[in-house]
């Protein structure tokens, strides 16, 4: 889950420790400035009767790690990412302290925070299934007479591959947040826990040296066995039961992460092991060791540090770029940094709904879908660029044109190809273009289903996931492969099909002009377009190499109006002449 997603709440839910009434009542009254509800619960009890499906929520928990952990259990099946406040004593995952909880929560509501991605565990045995996100340990259970025997012996077996037998207190399979007292206490390894995803069996108090922990990925199946009776227990205790001998424990990672949201006003994770556990390798407070290293530069675009996960190397695509043709009030890379992630974030929503549409029988259900898919996207992306830019002008497919009068217009079809979506098709889009005093100037098209993101920014080179792309440079029609939009009575198709490679359609304007870009296809043609359908692509397009005009060779000039759609063609240069004397000789040869 991207951060600005959270840009879009529309709720929170608190869950509640006994003793933080008092910061509770400061949530409400903060929450209260931003138009927000509150709906609070205590710790322990479900949130079913106060969430609602579809609705934009923050999860929070107020209290220490027990409060968090029972936030998750309750926050993480239903996909809300979750917010620890601690007023708790040694807390490792409720790290945002009251006093901090302002400034927090509106850099969280500012879509500005990260969210983590965090493995989660899942057991099942006879009579439980229960998932955490801390561990799961199966232990010896203590005898009723003091001299019986105190230890147990575990057959494990991973993949059904024999790892062995266990002789000691018993086994804990940690996930990467939970993994770090458990791990040190059998000679293991410290897990980074952000985005981590993997697993980790670790033997408790073992009669042997050589038993070590093991990493595992997440989706190992762990079938454990004990020789006697045994405990076990979920996340210290939330959930628990009896293990009966030769009973199979099956446990293995959960499918469903957790989402923890971060701000710069937590600890991170280094910074608090180093506090609560003598972490000895940093000197103090993240200080290099040596002087002559550099501090990590904090990003730009967010003085307060805080990473951004998921964005290319902004830099590396705005390398070369003559920055003297930009207006001097604006930051270029600020705003292409801004649109990948707005871009990003949209594209969740979309991945989830789209996996609908198949699964729903009825007409009218499915476009509900559509409506909801449309409404999102175009919401995240909108709040991100309103929390950034509040002065520009957003001109949007789905929610219209709010003009400011500056030189700044982003222009965005928050789902470019609906008719794909609503059939299940994977061929849809998210463009986003910034159009500076009337010319596309930058572009971003992210695809969801294949997680492919096309950027560039005018006078710059054309990038698709990290990497440099360009047109072809095929020159001759026969070897072409060419791209068509609309193509109302199929000329387009029935006057090149034979003299090309082929013509195929995809569906949606903003992947034409990506594909030319990137040299999957050597020309596009568009009956008609709209500002919206186009102007990302444009920018993508041109910066690869690509030659664009309208119909009958002219320079294709963009602008706002909806009311004159345009003919589009697009190639990869040298073809250009051989396709447009195509394309005159059809229009002079069709039927009047």
């Amino acid at each position: 889950m991207h951060g600005r997603r959270l840009a879009t709440t529309e709720e929170l839910i608190a869950v509640v420790s006994p003793g933080s009434e008092d910061v509770l009542d400061r949530l409400e009254t903060i929450a209260s400035a931003y138009d927000l509800s509150v709906s609070a619960v205590d710790v322990g009890t479900d949130i079913g009767h106060v969430y609602e499906e579809g609705t934009a929520t923050l999860g929070l928990t107020i209290g220490g790690d027990g409060t968090f952990f029972e936030g998750i259990k309750t926050f993480a099946p239903r996909g809300v990412p979750v917010l620890g406040i601690n007023t708790g004593t040694l807390s490792f995952l409720a790290r945002v302290e009251p006093e901090d909880l302002e400034a927090a929560l509106e850099e969280a509501l500012r879509g500005r925070a990260a969210v983590d991605n965090r493995q989660q565990v899942r057991v099942e045995t006879d009579g439980l299934e229960a998932t955490g996100i801390n561990e799961i340990m199966l232990e010896h259970a203590p005898p009723e007479n003091p001299i019986d025997r105190k230890i147990t012996r575990l057959d494990v077996f991973a993949n059904d591959e024999y790892v062995g037998e266990f002789e000691g207190t018993g086994l804990a399979v940690s996930t990467p947040t939970g993994s770090t007292g458990i791990s040190l206490s059998a000679n293991g390894p410290i897990h980074y826990p952000v985005n981590n995803h993997s697993i980790q069996l670790v033997p408790l108090h073992t009669h042997q040296l050589g038993v070590r922990p093991v990493v595992m990925a997440p989706s190992t199946e762990l079938r454990i066995y004990t020789e006697g009776p045994a405990t076990l227990q979920v996340d210290g205790g939330r959930v628990h039961t009896a293990v009966n001998e030769d009973e199979e424990v099956l446990i293995t990672g959960a499918e469903t992460p957790a989402y923890v949201v971060r701000t710069s006003y937590d600890d991170h994770f280094f910074t608090a092991i180093t506090k609560k556990l003598g972490w000895d390798v940093r000197s103090d407070e993240g200080r290099p060791l040596r002087a002559d290293v550099p501090r990590i530069r904090p990003s730009r675009a967010q003085p307060n540090g805080t990473s951004r996960s998921g964005v290319p190397n902004v830099d590396a695509m705005t390398a070369g770029l003559d920055r003297a043709s930009f207006p001097t009030d604006f930051a270029i890379d600020d705003a292409l940094e801004i649109a990948i992630e707005a871009a990003h974030s949209a594209g969740e929503p979309l991945r989830e709904l789209h996996g609908q549409v198949e699964s729903v029988g009825f007409k009218t259900d499915k476009a509900n879908i559509i409506t909801e898919a449309d409404r999102q996207a175009d919401r995240i992306i909108t709040t991100a660029i309103r929390a950034e830019f509040p002065d520009h002008s957003l001109f949007s497919e789905e929610s219209g044109h709010r003009a400011s009068g500056t030189p700044y217009t982003w222009v965005i079809d928050p789902l470019d190809g609906t008719g794909n979506f609503a059939h299940g098709n994977p061929n849809y889009a998210i463009s986003i273009g910034l159009v500076v005093s009337g010319t596309p100037t930058l572009g971003v098209v992210y695809v969801p289903e294949t997680d492919e993101l096309f950027a560039a920014v005018e006078g710059g080179t054309a990038w698709q996931n990290g990497r440099q792309i360009a047109t072809t440079d095929r020159n001759r029609l026969p070897e072409s492969m060419l791209l068509s939009g609309y193509d109302p009575d199929g000329s387009f198709l029935a006057n090149f099909y034979q003299e090309t490679r082929g013509v195929r359609r995809l569906g949606a304007a903003a992947l034409n002009l990506c594909y030319l870009a990137r040299g999957s296809a050597d020309a596009v043609w568009e009956f008609d377009t709209y500002p919206w359908d186009v102007a990302a692509g444009l920018v993508i397009a041109r910066a690869a190499g690509a030659r664009i005009t309208d119909g009958r060779g002219k320079p294709f000039e963009f602008d706002l109006d909806v009311d004159s759609r345009k003919e589009l063609l697009g190639s990869n240069g040298v073809l250009h002449p051989a396709l447009q004397s195509h394309l005159d000789a059809a229009v002079v040869d069709s039927p009047k």
